[in-house]
């Protein structure tokens, strides 16, 4: 599932980081993408993809592992049978506890995913004089520069992001599969339900928590040149000196990814999980 999200989003997911980082570079995704294009290739839509790949299969592992977990604790708390199952808005509550657990994996990957993106921004501003271009070389810069705790910057705004986000992601994903079923089992929806109730997910989680995500942003690829401040410090500086639009900047590619993207995690989730339960079931 993790690898069909990067696959499908990955070009979209490169502008975003670009447009939240640098918003005065770049009038709009078409010419973030052209510039990006021009200035380092085709490549460049896909600096970051070995961390990215990382970061989605190692966070979305860890979400469902959990998400069937924190369905159990649901259950229990609202006192219901194992195998009864869960409204929708249950559902997302139990998405929202399990991104908690996601987010410790995330952080380290998506910091040096969002360094890697935006480097080349990096350098043509002054901030740094040369940029790291390979995964090794970011790693190892933040293990000199700030130990191994360094892969954890913005982890507050990373939780800020997901734990509301995947309420939203999962209470979207569920009421989706709802509507598409009406009346039947949902394990019985075929891709195209699954693709669209999975975009439809994808979409409510980064509405709801896009201004979190590109302070999140900003910190980790900003945190390069020097200190930054915490969530809140990031967060009044950008709307006192840019406005409160520049917590947007990006938002148009965020959303054609976030749907592309979390349909095809989806698909891939759920048919794979079919398979594996059908090999399950044969010994």
């Amino acid at each position: 599932g993790g690898t069909a999200c990067v696959v499908t989003g990955q070009p979209f997911d490169t502008a975003k980081v670009k447009m939240q980082t640098f918003p005065n570079m770049y009038k709009g995704i078409v010419d973030c993408f052209v510039k990006t294009y021009k200035q380092v290739g085709f490549r460049g839509f896909y600096k970051g993809t070995t961390p990215a790949l990382v970061a989605n299969i190692a966070e979305n592992s860890v979400l469902f592992m959990c998400y069937g977990f924190c369905q159990q604790i649901v259950r229990r708390i609202v006192g219901v049978d194992r195998k009864t199952k869960l409204s929708d808005l249950q559902n997302a509550a139990a998405g929202s506890f399990a991104s908690a657990f996601a987010t410790l994996v995330l952080c380290p990957t998506e910091l040096v995913k969002c360094r890697l993106q935006a480097m080349h921004e990096m350098q043509l501003s002054g901030k740094i004089i040369q940029g790291h271009n390979t995964v090794w070389s970011v790693v190892k810069g933040v293990i000199q520069k700030d130990g191994p705790l360094g892969f954890y910057r913005g982890l507050s705004s990373t939780l800020l992001r997901e734990v509301p986000g995947y309420f939203f992601f999962f209470g979207g994903y569920e009421l989706s599969r709802t509507f598409f079923a009406s009346g039947r089992s949902k394990d019985e929806l075929g891709p195209i339900p699954l693709l669209l109730s999975g975009g439809f997910g994808g979409s409510c989680l980064w509405i709801a928590v896009y201004p979190v995500d590109c302070i999140k942003s900003r910190i980790q690829v900003l945190s390069m040149a020097g200190k930054q401040t915490g969530f809140m410090g990031t967060f009044v500086t950008v709307v006192r000196t840019e406005g409160v639009l520049a917590l947007y900047s990006g938002l148009k590619p965020t959303m054609i990814r976030a749907f592309l993207a979390n349909g095809a995690l989806f698909v891939a989730y759920e048919y794979s999980r079919k398979l594996m339960m059908k090999q399950i079931d044969s010994y």
